[in-house]
């Protein structure tokens, strides 16, 4: 049986949700600059912050 590899885990930080490492971020080699578990929450967040009144 082959073992799953333990992924590393981040909390978005719009929805405070975690969320797992994904291949694409790999491979561009940009995990560390990410903040977000998805596009909504990235556009969610920027929304959020303009309309702060």
């Amino acid at each position: 049986m082959s073992q799953k590899i333990k992924l590393q885990v981040k909390v978005c930080v719009n929805c405070k949700r975690p969320f797992q490492n994904r291949k694409k971020w790999n491979l561009r080699r940009v995990w560390h600059e990410v903040k977000y578990c998805s596009d909504r929450c990235r556009k969610e967040f920027r929304k959020k912050t303009l309309y702060k009144n």
